[in-house]
């Protein structure tokens, strides 16, 4: 983007920005999030802006701190018996839902296990349970079948679905079916007579919520104290208009600028940026199992062949090197699980067109129309749609290119429908780096078919190594295990692995006390 056209568009947008202003309201705090929340129900969606939104209304049993460890939160401790397999949990005094009834242990049961039917980790928690209950109001308990080492990380799980705590006549619904009531356990209340779809969320402090009494703030873990009466979530879906009101005041805090906006928001007046998270973002692209030609491993394969890790990487995040990565595999560099076993077929001499549109016709492909669904309000990855709509099309597929917004995305993407009825083929999305550190919480690699992320994919040997590195007994076995599956998963290709970006946050310089790593919004404070 020319700084002449951006600052002229962010003039423009200026009227309209100071729309969203309530001037005079230090205690308020004005954010542009990536996106409008469209799901308000925790355990329906992996969206991104759900769990920001999840853990604003409800608590947490464990949070996990900048070293992945679980430490406790709505939990003041607990104990373990009889091998490794009886769990006992207290909870800490001063807990209480919005509704003014106290939090139970029978609540947090009823939402592990609505939690556990919709994600990965819970399911494998619950395969390992014999019995859960609760003997008190204080208390409650996790046998299991066998011992598990996990059962601390699979309470700590934060990358979506996050398992948060609901009263137990709510976490009794469904989880299939949304709550349609919003109940919380955490620091903000929803408050969803202000809520305007397309534009503005709002929170209010939880007057009642008790912070944990001590420990350091680090991610997910420690207090969770509140410096604002007032969270208003500001949808702003062009970029000019967000930068726009940014540098005027008018917003407190962007999410995710684009990366080329970036010098300019550093050069402004009372803006600072820095970085959105350490572990960054990786670039995933989602293939449709059920329905040719993707249903095919080998022609999975030839847009494998086809694709370069940087030029996707370098529509996501620009030209600046230190922004991106490429060489990138399943787990998050720089995480114990991240190998180097399999990447070579990344970095293997890409064959000419003629060579892969020949490659494509062996694998099966018979030219079905693709239905690539792209967002248009996400800029990483609607760069990251582009280069991928060009390399299909080079290589000879029938690319119906459906650009849409992120919310819209969302609710397609779980249609199982055929293409051509409401259905899908391809689609791009990025993870944070903290989700992709483990093959239990990397979404797109489970490939248990009907219970697989969108997308579905049904590949026992990628399957059979998830299971095996559950029920590896040390680090040093699952690190091996992970290895492995990283080799299959390059070799069968549940998701296409686009490498990894960086990306700062944007705020006012007066605006401090943002958690590195994290988009939460408690020990933001206005100095």
């Amino acid at each position: 983007m020319q700084r002449r056209s951006f600052l002229a568009g962010a003039a423009a947008a200026l009227p309209a920005a100071r729309a969203f202003a309530q001037t005079g309201k230090a205690s308020v705090l004005r954010y542009v999030p990536q996106a409008d929340l469209t799901v308000i129900d925790p355990v329906m969606t992996t969206a991104y802006i759900t769990r920001f939104h999840a853990t604003m209304v409800w608590d947490q049993l464990y949070g996990i701190d900048h070293t992945l460890t679980p430490q406790p939160q709505m939990v003041q401790g607990h104990t373990v018996e009889d091998g490794g397999k009886l769990y006992t949990f207290t909870l800490r005094d001063g807990l209480m839902f919005h509704d003014k009834t106290p939090v139970r242990g029978r609540d947090c049961i009823a939402s592990i296990k609505r939690w556990a039917a919709r994600d990965p980790m819970g399911q494998a928690l619950m395969a390992r349970v014999d019995e859960m209950g609760a003997p008190d109001d204080k208390r409650f308990t996790i046998r299991l079948k066998r011992p598990f080492a996990l059962v601390l990380n699979c309470l700590a799980k934060i990358g979506p679905p996050a398992l948060v705590i609901m009263p137990e006549r709510l976490a009794n619904t469904d989880p299939f079916t949304a709550i349609t009531e919003i109940v919380g356990s955490g620091p903000f209340t929803f408050v969803a007579s202000e809520r305007v779809v397309g534009s503005r969320v709002v929170y209010a402090k939880n007057k009642d919520y008790v912070p944990r009494p001590s420990g350091t703030v680090d991610w997910l873990a420690g207090p969770k104290i509140v410096h604002f009466d007032r969270v208003e979530w500001v949808v702003i879906p062009d970029p000019a208009t967000a930068a726009g009101a940014l540098t005027e005041g008018e917003v407190d805090w962007w999410e995710n600028p684009q990366n080329d906006i970036l010098p300019l928001l550093q050069k402004a007046s009372g803006v600072r940026t820095e970085l959105g998270t350490p572990l960054g973002n990786i670039g995933t692209g989602i293939f449709n199992h059920l329905y040719p030609p993707f249903d095919k491993p080998a022609v999975r394969k030839v847009v494998l062949q086809a694709m370069s890790q940087a030029d996707f990487m370098t529509a996501a995040a620009g030209t600046d090197p230190k922004m991106w990565k490429d060489g990138i595999g399943t787990f998050a560099p720089g995480t114990p699980m991240a190998s180097s076993k399999g990447l070579s077929v990344l970095s293997a001499p890409k064959p000419g067109l003629p060579a892969l549109k020949k490659a494509l016709v062996d694998a099966g492909y018979k030219g079905e129309k693709i239905v690539f669904m792209a967002p248009s309000d996400q800029a990483a990855l609607f760069g990251m749609c582009a280069v991928a709509q060009d390399m299909l099309q080079k290589i000879g597929m029938n690319v119906d290119y459906a650009v849409m917004d992120w919310g819209t995305l969302v609710q397609r993407r779980a249609s199982k429908s055929p293409p051509d009825k409401g259905g899908w083929n391809m689609f791009i999305t990025s993870w944070a780096g903290i989700d992709m550190t483990t093959p239990i919480t990397n979404q797109p690699l489970r490939s248990n078919g009907d219970k697989a992320w969108f997308g579905w994919p049904n590949l026992p040997p990628v399957q059979q190594g998830i299971e095996a590195w559950l029920e590896a007994p040390n680090l040093a076995a699952q690190q091996t295990i992970a290895g492995d599956i990283q080799e299959k998963a390059l070799d069968l290709l549940p998701y296409l692995p686009l490498g990894q970006y960086f990306y700062d946050t944007a705020c006012r310089t007066n605006i401090t006390g943002i958690i590195p790593g994290q988009f939460v919004f408690w020990n933001v404070r206005r100095t």
